[in-house]
């Protein structure tokens, strides 16, 4: 009787509530690296502070920095104000003058600036609802929005645009005589 009577109840069942507002862990100065299959560095995150939320599966960064190694060894860099990524770094969110610079189809420098950059590191593509600014060869385009495609090389600008485009510079072999 007295160990029946002494026994704990099991918990109530709890009500489903929405994602918690503190993280379960934080750090601080951090740098975080995810590898492929072969120990070749795929993406690095590095931030002022982490907070993790297990229940979201999401990362939240301040003062993000990320460097992102394609497979063919392509290096592109990204920062940004704040950064909120899910668990396995495949998308990230750069939030407050975010920018992320690589290299265009043919090597040439390409950056991209705005308040907001999504950045599909798995299929290489950089996105945003927000004005942008895309700089390429010297030449300058503001545009609405934008949906940018690396393997395809395509570049989809929305909404009104103005653009300072630069003639490229000639090749010897492509001199007229």
């Amino acid at each position: 009787w007295w160990l029946v009577k002494n026994t704990p109840q099991p918990d109530a069942p709890r009500e489903a509530g929405g994602p918690r507002q503190e993280p379960d862990y934080t750090m601080q100065n951090f740098v975080v690296e995810r590898f492929d299959k072969d120990g070749r560095l795929k993406i690095r995150l590095q931030g002022d502070q982490l907070r993790h939320y297990a229940d979201r599966v999401l990362i939240e960064i301040d003062q993000a920095r990320v460097r992102a190694v394609s497979e063919d060894g392509r290096v592109t860099l990204a920062r940004a104000v704040r950064a909120v990524t899910n668990g396995d770094g495949s998308e990230v969110q750069l939030i407050g003058d975010a920018r992320v610079d690589s290299n265009g189809p043919r090597g040439e420098p390409v950056q991209f600036r705005g308040e907001f950059l999504h950045v599909f590191v798995n299929t290489e593509r950089v996105r945003s609802h927000l004005p942008v600014v895309v700089t390429r060869d010297g030449s300058e385009i503001r545009a609405a929005g934008m949906d940018y495609d690396h393997l395809s090389g395509q570049l989809q600008l929305q909404g009104k645009m103005r653009a300072l485009l630069l003639p490229q510079a000639r090749t010897p072999s492509s001199k007229s005589p």
